[in-house]
């Protein structure tokens, strides 16, 4: 849907948390005195803000200055691929992926805060799994970034649009009260549950796991009163969240909406079913390697969990109080194509026809002409990839006709529900300037003729069309631009 003579909505603030490290801001070229990216100290300032630390993987393809900024690292090449260390892998095909390493729960995550809002926090982090503890801290970021404090915004206008995956519980939720049913014959009684288990198990686990409470938690701590929302569709969630947000916008019923989604694909269970149901890329050495987009020898998905937000108001909202505005979203689109979860050629033309339709919804009236890049979901399996392809073709012609294309996968992985929020704030940071090539892409596939962005020195333009589909063949898709001078 496009934005025609309604509400203009604008995009003031940012902030995301990915295996390639923590950031809010929006100023790029900000960095630390580490000697390899994921190294150095962390680096703070309004616009400006990047936090990676020790444990961060690997220097990705040799480049040997840290940069502060999201797109600056994947200028740079950095990756966020390595060992995984918060699950264990006995029971997987691969023992690397893309943790969000640097992000601990730790209050200082949040960025800055007042003191009762930081205890608030705190203490609630006991009814926090980690999927929302990073959607909660992007959120705060990303308002400290927009400059939104309590007395800048009206609680009433104000609400929360986020997108999450279906969350898991951890085993261990479970273990203590099990444990009080099992015999010592080793096997459990389920007739024992009710007196004896149950009792055991945390009276609040489940709002640790709810996909609702990102966007709970962040109306709650902030007094946000206005509209809230919560979208679950897997990796299409964020480009619905967006389009919901401008839509909640546009209908007048608020003027400031925090959008953002979160979501980990790292964890015992969910990476289980991960590598029983879809394709899974294998190790590979050295691990960086691992995540392909649309590579003539891409292997598959990498999994990997992160988070992003962004602070959307009124065009008139964001001149009013003086912010500074990044970027304007143009359009959004939706659309769902049944016959995926059959497999083979049903997959592939499912996915094609669903991303077909987004793209073109995302392109509107907008001359293709115009589009300074393409943000390609880009997952790094043949089916998925190859579909993809044939659906850019489909829209924006052939490789020598269409804007170049480039995808964040190949740096982090699948990040699930918060991909494509992480994915939409590295395109709008580098409109005007630089666009990230495609890593790993070092031989493309004939299956996959796009004009794939594959070395350093393209335009990213002033405005740019991010996509992204599920295996189910639900896709969404947005459409983004730098705001001109004279508007």
């Amino acid at each position: 849907m496009a934005d025609s003579a309604r509400r203009r909505v604008v995009i003031t603030g940012t902030a995301s948390v990915s295996p390639l490290g923590i950031f809010s801001g929006s100023l790029p070229s900000v960095t630390d005195s580490g000697d390899a990216p994921g190294t150095g100290d962390a680096l703070d300032g309004r616009n400006g803000t990047g936090t990676a630390g020790p444990t961060h993987p690997a220097s990705g393809g040799g480049v040997a200055v840290a940069t502060a900024s999201l797109v600056d690292r994947l200028r740079a090449g950095v990756t966020g691929i390595g060992p995984l260390t918060r699950v264990s892998t006995s029971a997987l095909p691969m023992s690397c992926g893309g943790q969000a390493w640097d992000f601990t729960g730790k209050i200082s995550d949040y960025g800055p805060l007042e003191k009762k809002l930081s205890r608030t926090i705190k203490k609630a982090g006991k009814v926090m799994c980690r999927e929302i503890e990073m959607g909660v801290a992007v959120a705060q970021q990303a308002l400290t970034d927009a400059g939104l404090d309590d007395s800048a915004r009206d609680p009433d206008r104000t609400g929360v649009v986020y997108g999450c995956d279906y969350i898991m519980s951890l085993p261990e939720e479970y273990a203590e009260g099990i444990a009080a049913c099992t015999g010592e014959d080793g096997n459990f009684d389920f007739s024992r549950w009710g007196q004896e288990g149950k009792p055991k198990v945390n009276p609040l686990w489940l709002l640790k796991y709810l996909p609702n409470m990102p966007a709970s938690h962040i109306a709650i701590y902030n007094n946000l009163l206005g509209p809230n929302n919560s979208i679950t569709i897997r990796e299409a969630s964020a480009g619905a969240a967006i389009g919901e947000a401008v839509s909640t916008i546009q209908r007048g019923h608020a003027d400031v909406i925090v959008v953002g989604a979160t979501g980990s694909r790292i964890h015992p269970l969910r990476s289980l079913h991960a590598s029983l149901q879809e394709p899974l890329a294998a190790d590979v050495h050295p691990a960086e390697n691992m995540s392909r987009p649309f590579a003539a020898d891409r292997g598959g998905a990498v999994l990997g969990e992160g988070a992003g937000a962004m602070i959307l108001e009124t065009l008139h909202s964001a001149r009013q109080r003086g912010a500074t505005v990044l970027g304007e979203v143009v359009a959004y689109a939706s659309s769902a194509v049944g016959g995926a979860d059959q497999g083979g050629d049903a997959f592939e033309h499912a996915v094609r026809t669903s991303l077909r339709n987004v793209y073109r919804g995302a392109l509107g009236e907008t001359s293709i002409g115009d589009i300074g890049h393409i943000h390609a979901h880009g997952l790094s399996t043949p089916a998925c990839d190859r579909a993809e392809a044939a659906a850019i073709q489909d829209v924006f012609g052939t490789a020598d006709q269409s804007p170049p294309v480039t995808t964040a996968k190949g740096h982090f992985g699948n990040l699930g529900a918060g991909g494509g929020m992480v994915e939409v704030i590295a395109s709008l940071l580098s409109l005007g300037g630089e666009l990230f090539p495609i890593r790993n892409l070092s031989h493309a596939a004939d299956d996959c003729p796009i004009n794939a962005c594959v070395q350093a020195g393209v335009s990213a333009g002033d405005r740019f069309v991010s996509a992204n589909v599920t295996p189910q063949g639900q896709a969404t898709a947005v459409q983004i631009a730098k705001l001109a001078s004279q508007d």
